[in-house]
């Protein structure tokens, strides 16, 4: 999986004031803890850096250098503003190379649908997973071969076959499916 380093400073003040002098000056207020840090670690970092952790399909490890301590965490949590949608606030979370960590992962289809070609409409149901694993096994993005499905079926979490992780996702939960469209279905009724 791929590591971000998010470069950041720390912060004293935790007052809503302070806070507001953090976000005008271009930077998200955000704390970091879990194993191995015996104390939340509140932090400060320019917003510029978000951008390939946040507004991305993919999925990130963040090596977070605050003052030149290195935390490898992930984020866990990140508060948007309801109207402007600007980032607030990151919440990240510690991890150590041999304890699993939950993470959500991308779904990426691949493999060409018989459905389709039939005329049929993929319909995504569910683009990210919980997993569960360390760092090193977990992937990039999960993929799924829709080679196989026609018009009307799905593929299920249930049939996947995860190596080194364990996903989390209910196994009857669908992933994407082959839809129907209304002018093939008048046709499937006569």
């Amino acid at each position: 999986m791929k590591t971000l380093e998010i470069i950041g400073f720390k912060r004293a003040n935790l007052d809503s004031a302070a806070l507001n002098e953090i976000r005008d000056a271009g930077n998200v207020p955000c704390v970091v803890y879990g194993p191995g840090i015996p104390e939340q670690i509140h932090f400060y970092s320019p917003a510029i850096l978000f951008r390939n952790l946040i507004y991305t399909p993919e999925v990130h490890l963040v090596e977070l250098n605050i003052e030149g301590k290195i935390v490898k965490a992930v984020l866990k949590e990140a508060q948007f503003h309801p109207v402007s949608d600007v980032l607030l606030h990151a919440d990240f979370m510690a991890y150590t190379e041999d304890k699993a960590i939950k993470f959500e992962i991308p779904v990426k289809i691949e493999g060409s649908s018989p459905g389709l070609a039939q005329g049929g409409k993929l319909e995504f149901k569910t683009r990210k997973l919980k997993v569960k694993g360390t760092a090193k096994s977990l992937p990039d993005y999960i993929t799924v071969d829709i080679s196989t499905l026609d018009l009307g079926k799905s593929f299920k979490v249930g049939e996947l076959k995860p190596q080194g992780f364990e996903i989390l996702t209910s196994p009857n939960v669908t992933i994407v499916t082959v839809g129907i469209p209304r002018a093939l279905r008048g046709k499937k009724a006569e």
